[in-house]
């Protein structure tokens, strides 16, 4: 096979700061390979220099056997290279319709008139725009940007393309509606795809990949021979009392997770049977059920840092007495602190809310997902007395959102994605700013500024300006300004988007302890479904209704009755394979990697019937893996069912 990029020993400093140290990887053409890693991980550095946009001072960077040493050789290989930077819409026009912003970069790449229009055409067709030429680019949802950015880097055909966390910011439709639009432009055009992102789940989707962390790579290959490089084990738990048992566990496992009404512990030091026999002394009434479930990159990923740097303490979030109010912690768990009753929203004929029907309690983590669009924010910004709704009602701690918006104020905590701290203002700074804006001062604000560093482990940062702080701890510390007036309902945006794995799990802890130990409603949005599963409950919007409403367990298991299990095959040529498969009539074949995946009521026989087909064609099955749906299956599922629905 052909080589298409060749990275030996990279290395880029910006000034005193190292973004990428001794990096080398090797890209075959035809291939999808992937950079996964946080925010700083050096992933955006490494591809601006591969697209020969950035001078390096160590290594050697080659593109289809052209070495990239000077501006006249970057030259020489850009009309076969297409770039798509990182974030929605960036290198699009707004102002112009689809049809307008394709046609700019077409002339800008020099693409022949009767060229264009056939080419036009199949990507349209292909990302399923045709039918909105003529809208403007602003006018578009986050998906329909995505895809469009896309068609405008592929509109000279390039034989690679380099694209910078694509799916960063879009919801699981969207994200697999990306995928199916390159994986079959990779599959027909032979291309070779060279792509960024940060959602450890997405890594199944690659070739192969590299794992990066502060400009290093921590490992590299496929994500079977990765996981198989770092043996492990997890083991999910499902309990009614799943707070008492986390003292236990946390003393017996060196990795233990709440994720609503379940638990999952994991272990890599540890042999599987030790872990199996301390769990037998936990759970001594066995009126628990507990299984194994595969181990994710993510779980490697965190395990690899955690052997690099030593872990972040934990610590209980009630430990100083004396900073927390008694109403604090007394509120009884069943209290509904967040309800909403058929609220709507319109503006102007368009009706962005309609009819939406939910409740929080107390020491709940509420989970409000949903396509871009869906009418998530409009929701949060009613609870939050910023809009006022055009039907229905809105209660937040016991006020009525119409009519108490100053009230309901004091009693909540909001994180917004978009903003949330003053980045030239240091840590201390901005936790006295919060403060005083929340009406603290003297001996309470003092008290209250102790609390949150200690939360965000942040007293080693006090003087460190905000915008210096890694993204972890940025995090933590606007957690932190948004609880320092100890609210009894705390709203959060997307909160983790660009943290690593390790900060958000820290990030997660410190919520699930809010929750159980101070009785904090928390209302969250996200669209990385991992951490959906700490939520007790989830609401999934698509056109500004509720479409699903249920514990994340339940809305599996519905999955599971109506779908059956995933029936994953790792196979020697996926993308004839997964040809082979669709033209024999299965439905829903999805290529992951080197996998195909598929739904089957009876698993074991599809496979066997499924393994006979493709042998036939002299496609070899190396792995059988038989999974339970994700969420991100029952996603996609309610949101198509939606759009069938209103169809």
């Amino acid at each position: 096979m052909q080589t298409a990029v060749e990275v030996k020993s990279f290395g880029k400093r910006f000034k005193k700061t190292i973004a990428v140290e001794d990096v080398s990887l090797t890209i075959q053409s035809g291939e999808i390979y992937g950079l996964i890693g946080p925010d700083g991980a050096g992933k955006s550095t490494l591809m601006q220099a591969v697209s020969g946009v950035l001078r390096f001072e160590k290594g050697e960077i080659t593109v289809f056997g052209e070495k990239i040493d000077s501006e006249a050789s970057a030259n020489r290989i850009k009309r076969q290279l297409g770039f798509m930077p990182q974030g929605l819409g960036l290198n699009l026009y707004p102002d112009l319709s689809i049809d307008e912003n394709i046609d700019f970069f077409a002339n800008l790449r020099g693409v022949a008139p009767e060229i264009l229009h056939t080419r036009k055409a199949k990507l349209l067709d292909v990302a399923g725009l045709s039918s909105f030429k003529n809208r403007a680019m602003k006018n578009l949802s986050g998906g329909m940007k995505q895809k469009l950015g896309l068609v405008c880097t592929l509109i000279h055909q390039p034989r690679l393309l380099i694209l910078d966390e694509p799916t960063t910011g879009v919801d699981p439709v969207s994200r697999r509606d990306f995928w199916e639009m390159l994986n079959q432009l990779v599959r027909e055009e032979g291309m070779t795809a060279l792509i960024s992102t940060a959602y450890m789940d997405e890594a199944s989707r690659f070739n192969r990949l590299s794992m990066m962390h502060q400009g290093k790579v921590l490992d590299q290959g496929t994500a079977d021979e990765i996981i198989r490089r770092t043996p492990g084990w997890l083991i999910e738990i499902e309990s009614a009392r799943s707070r008492e048992l986390l003292p236990a566990l946390n003393d017996a496992f060196e990795h233990v997770e709440e994720l609503g009404d379940m638990i999952r512990i994991g272990g890599f030091a540890l042999q599987s049977a030790e872990a199996e026999r301390r769990l037998g002394m936990i759970l001594q009434d066995g009126t628990e059920s507990w299984s194994y479930s595969p181990i994710g990159l993510e779980e490697i990923f965190i395990q690899k840092l955690d052997n690099r740097s030593q872990n972040t303490p934990q610590m209980r979030l009630t430990e100083n007495r004396s900073s927390h109010r008694k109403e604090a912690v007394s509120t009884d768990s069943q209290d509904t602190l967040i309800r909403a009753e058929d609220l709507v929203r319109r503006f102007d004929s368009f009706t962005a809310v309609d009819q939406v029907s939910f409740d929080v309690r107390a020491g709940e983590i509420f989970g409000l997902l949903g396509a871009n669009g869906a009418g998530k924010s409009t929701v949060i910004k009613m609870l939050t007395g910023i809009l006022p709704p055009s039907g229905g009602a809105g209660f937040v701690a016991g006020h009525n959102m119409a009519t108490s918006s100053m009230s309901i104020k004091e009693s909540i905590g909001y994180m917004s994605q978009a903003f949330s701290l003053y980045l030239d203002l240091t840590v201390s700074e901005n936790i006295d700013l919060f403060g005083r804006i929340y009406g603290l001062s003297g001996k309470r604000l003092k008290e209250r500024h102790q609390w949150v560093l200690q939360i965000g482990h942040l007293q080693k940062e006090c003087n460190t300006s905000a915008g210096s702080l890694p993204m972890g701890k940025r995090q933590r510390l606007a957690l932190g300004c948004a609880l320092i007036h100890q609210p009894k309902v705390l709203f959060l945006d997307e909160p983790t988007s660009g943290v690593d794995p390790i900060g958000r799990r820290e990030f997660w802890r410190i919520l699930v302890q809010l929750a159980g130990e101070l009785q904090v409603a928390i209302l969250v949005t996200t669209h990385y479904m991992l951490e959906a599963e700490h939520c007790n409950r989830l609401a999934l919007m698509q056109a500004g209704k509720v479409v699903a409403y249920d514990s994340p367990k339940n809305l599996k298991a519905t999955l599971k009755q109506q779908k059956g299990q995933v029936l994953s095959l790792k196979v020697s040529r996926p993308y004839q394979a997964q040809s082979i498969l669709e033209s024999n009539g299965y439905s829903e074949v999805a290529l992951y990697g080197s996998r195909v995946r598929l739904f089957s009521q009876e698993p074991e026989t599809v496979g066997k019937d499924v393994a006979a087909l493709l042998a036939d064609k002299g496609i070899e099955i190396t792995d059988v893996m038989i999974l339970q749906p994700s969420l991100e299956d029952v996603f996609i599922e309610k949101i198509e069912s939606s759009h069938s629905r209103e169809a």
